[in-house]
Formats: structure tokens, sequence, C-alpha cells
């Protein structure tokens, strides 16, 4: 049984009572012929073969191993380059936190600068004491390391020292 197609040549074309031109794109050459053919495969049977069976199953086993080991070095590598990451955002925040406690410093500095204290406190109202309004209490680092206390009395301060 044969089926397709097969193209005219020139003579069936002169046939047809019209002028067929060569740039009418007429294909003039051998024709081409298709033949079907049923084949039938219900009747053949798949023969295992135990020695290709063995060998997929190693080949599927060293498959599979390689991509584990693929797969630790990807989640290693991925987890080094995050860890960098990290270690860098941690400098930045280390070295801004450095900035910060410089800046409180000298803040600090600034404020306990006694020609300023002195400056605010004119401002306020405040003025210097006068003589003998300040008594010195003497610091423990004498022969009595105990406490120090001050007591206001109506005649003035006076320190007393406990003693244990």
């Amino acid at each position: 049984m044969a089926a397709g197609v097969m193209y005219p040549t020139m003579q069936d074309a002169n046939g047809w009572g019209e002028q067929v031109s060569e740039t009418r794109g007429m294909f003039m050459g051998t024709p081409e012929i298709y033949f079907a053919k049923r084949i039938d495969n219900s009747r053949v049977v798949r023969m295992v073969d135990p020695k290709r069976r063995r060998e997929m199953k190693s080949f599927g086993v060293t498959l599979a191993v390689f991509f584990l080991l693929v797969m630790v070095y990807l989640l290693q590598h991925l987890s080094a380059i995050e860890y960098g990451y990290r270690i860098e955002q941690a400098k930045a925040e280390q070295s801004s936190i450095v900035e910060s406690n410089r800046e409180l410093k000298l803040e600090e500095s600034s404020l306990k600068d006694l020609e300023r204290i002195d400056i605010e406190a004119r401002k306020l109202g405040m003025i210097p004491p006068v003589a003998g309004q300040v008594q010195i209490i003497e610091s423990g680092n004498g022969d009595n390391a105990g406490p120090v206390m001050a007591k206001a009395n109506p005649n003035g301060i006076m320190v007393v020292s406990i003693q244990q």
C-alpha cells in the first residue's frame, strides 16, 4: 500500500492547459513516496540482563553519592560565604560602636570641664563659696581606715569617725 505525495512533472503541467512558469515554484525533482508499514511488537518480550541491571544499580549509587558530596560541598561553601558576610557586618557594627564610644567620652570630658560648670552655675545665679563655708573632710587613707561621716550642726559641719 503506497501512501504519500507525488509531485507533478513538467509534462503533467503542460497538460493542465495553462502556462506554468519557473518562478511559480514548481518542483520538478524526484517524487517522494511514503510507504506506511505496520509493525506488531506485541509478541516482543524484553530479556532481563542481570549484568546490565547490576551495572545500572552501581552507576545509580555512584551518581547518588557524587550528588550528595557535591551538595555537602555547596552547603559548606555557601555557609562559609554567609559567615563571611556576618563577620563583616559585626566588624562594621563594632567600628560604629567604637566611634560612638569615642564621641561619648569626648562629650563626657567636655561636660566634666570645671570652667564650663562654673559658667553654667553663674548663669543659674550661683556664687562661689566664701572663706570658711567649705570644710575639707579627711579621707580614710590614714590609720583610721573606717568610714567617715559628716554631721551638720547649727554651729557648722562636724566630722564624725565611726570606728568598729
